[in-house]
């Protein structure tokens, strides 16, 4: 070695030296540039025969693009390409042969008088112990593999330990911005060894990426997107709304004070991390509409002149139906998901016009199946009922087992309760009023009247006075409200109080998807229009014991299906309410 150290440097020129190095850093970036070639072209091949390898790459990649501030993902990009020039760099020392070259002067001195001498001199630097130049890397393969996973190895390191922030704010200003990114990592579980997502159901879906002026870009005047209520707070978290860290100790990260006109927001987020995303639509079964209509109908109440009131709904319209995949069958591949009743979509010129738009009643979606909180009855044979969102959004099926276990342990001190205000309208006010009358006038019910009081409190708007009252109760009253459905429906499931309905339309011709077909082993129905609504007392009482067990245990399991996950969560474990939709959806189109 030190022989071929003092040849190499004696003999060599300065410039010649370089040179030989040059012409080695050069072959190795060629080296690798023809290695990602190749692995380019297999990793084609496999991403058509995988298309759910390539869903999770393009994925994993958008993540780490949407979690790095811009200034950090380039400052990466070029730390990357510097660790792969000085690799290149110092595996340029290791030349591709391993003779190194006879000294001049030997080779005059020796040349006349013996040319076997050089010979063995030569052998003998080739016998001599292996030096620096014999490093096994000089291997063309094992080189660039070696700079390859040296590269490789960087890139492993950041995505390892960075974190995103995991701070929460909801001004203002940034709301808009903070409900487009997942909710903090301090507000989610991790498990140690999550597994990776996999799509388990026979389809596939693409969502449309529409224009922010149809979603997201409604929300940067969240202020004005509802004419009674300023709703900055509840769209933030992908729209789940603020967190409530005292809701349940065994899960605190999973509690929200969630917004009950908000399911559109959490469907679209929970769609945008669902393991069976596809971003090829020619393999789509479904395509996703993200429409924040419900926000937008509700900022436009209102308005009186129509036309402005319907603009946005119409502009939805033509933008589909330039779209390619729309063409394919005309729309009756897609579907959007509502966070308000159908009536808000449905103004007709023989109605009264309580604000309505039109956008349900426009011949293109009628073409499209609509999910929405509650459907119309009888005239909304392409829509759907989804289930109102509640406050509890797990991220994992221990989360939603701890809960029912606890559910199942409670003591429950009242026959039945009633949560609830008084309503205006001769049907509406009239059983309304009788369930106030008959709970406020028995020692077996509890009553929690909303509405403010001398200090400006609504206990109705506190998650957990709600679901107190239900947790007490085994029967909660269900009364039609403004429409047909409520959201304490999905609330007295999730706090395993068997609902009681006086109207078939708040939940058995609602929500076909999601109920069991035979009402009678999860609720009691009691016709608002019957004596038996008099005496709603005794009509609980004469239900036997073992019958209200049984009917609570059956409530009980249906809470992972009225419930909508953290929009974080993949492979959560449990079917929730977006994949109970999607998965009779799916079924729907392909019968259509």
């Amino acid at each position: 070695m030190a022989l071929y150290k003092n040849i190499s440097f004696k003999f060599l020129t300065p410039l010649s030296l370089w040179t030989f190095f040059l012409n080695e850093f050069l072959t190795n970036i060629a080296d690798c540039f023809r290695f990602l070639t190749k692995t380019r072209k297999i990793t084609r091949k496999v991403f058509s025969l995988s298309p759910t390898l390539k869903t999770l790459s393009l994925t994993l990649s958008k993540s780490l693009r949407q979690s790095l501030p811009v200034f950090l993902y380039f400052f990466f990009l070029l730390l990357f390409l510097v660790v792969f020039f000085f690799s290149c760099l110092i595996f340029s020392m290791f030349p591709r042969k391993q003779t190194p070259p006879i000294p001049l002067t030997e080779r005059i001195n020796n040349n006349s008088n013996n040319n076997n001498n050089i010979n063995k001199h030569y052998d003998s630097s080739k016998n001599k112990e292996p030096h620096f130049f014999n490093f096994p890397l000089s291997n063309t393969h094992l080189r660039y593999t070696a700079i390859l996973s040296l590269f490789l190895f960087a890139w492993f390191l950041v995505v390892l330990f960075w974190f995103p922030p995991t701070t929460t704010t909801t001004t203002t200003d940034n709301v808009a911005n903070q409900s487009l990114q997942n909710p903090p990592k301090s507000q989610q579980n991790h498990p140690e060894n999550p597994p990776a997502p996999t799509c388990s159901k026979s389809f596939l879906f693409y969502v449309h990426n529409l224009p922010p002026e149809f979603n997201t870009g409604l929300l940067k005047d969240c202020r004005h997107l509802n004419i009674y209520t300023d709703m900055c707070p509840h769209v933030a978290n992908c729209g789940l709304g603020q967190p409530l860290s005292d809701m349940d100790s065994d899960s605190p990260t999973s509690w929200f004070a969630t917004h009950q006109f908000i399911a559109e927001m959490i469907f679209h987020a929970r769609m945008e991390n669902h393991p069976c995303r596809t971003l090829n639509p020619h393999i789509a079964d479904l395509f996703y509409v993200p429409f924040y209509a419900g926000l937008h109908a509700s900022s436009k109440f209102r308005e009186s002149n129509l036309t402005e009131r319907d603009a946005l709904a119409v502009g939805l319209v033509d933008y589909l139906q330039d779209q390619q995949w729309w063409k394919r069958s005309r729309g009756k591949d897609h579907f959007m998901a509502l966070g308000r009743t159908a009536w808000d979509f449905m103004r007709t010129a023989d109605t009264p016009d309580f604000g309505a738009n039109c956008l349900l009643n426009l011949p293109a979606v009628k073409n499209m199946t609509v999910l929405t909180v509650e459907r119309q009855p009888w005239k909304g044979s392409n829509q759907y009922g989804v289930p109102y969102p509640s406050y509890f959004h797990p991220s994992s099926f221990q989360e939603v087992v701890t809960w029912q276990n606890k559910v199942r342990r409670l003591e429950r001190s009242h026959l039945f309760s009633f949560i609830g205000a008084p309503r205006k309208g001769l049907e509406k006010a009239a059983i309304r009023d009788e369930m106030m009358k008959q709970c406020a006038g028995s020692t077996r019910c509890e009553l929690l009247q909303c509405g403010f009081d001398g200090g400006g409190r609504n206990k109705c708007h506190e998650p957990g006075e709600v679901l107190g009252v239900m947790s007490r109760s085994e029967f909660c009253l269900q009364a039609p409200g403004d429409s047909f459905t409520r959201r304490s429906t999905f609330d007295s499931v999730l706090a395993g109080c068997i609902p009681v309905f006086f109207s078939p339309h708040t939940a058995y011709t609602q929500y076909a998807w999601f109920f069991p077909e035979d009402a009678t082993t999860y609720s009691v129905f009691i016709d608002e229009k019957s004596e038996a609504s008099k005496r709603i007392e005794e009509e609980l009482l004469k239900i036997p014991r073992k019958t209200v067990q049984k009917m609570r245990e059956n409530v009980i399991g249906l809470i992972p299906r009225m419930t909508y996950a953290h929009p974080n969560a993949t492979d959560i474990g449990f079917d929730d309410a977006v994949d109970v939709a999607l998965t009779a959806l799916a079924q729907h189109v392909r019968t259509q």
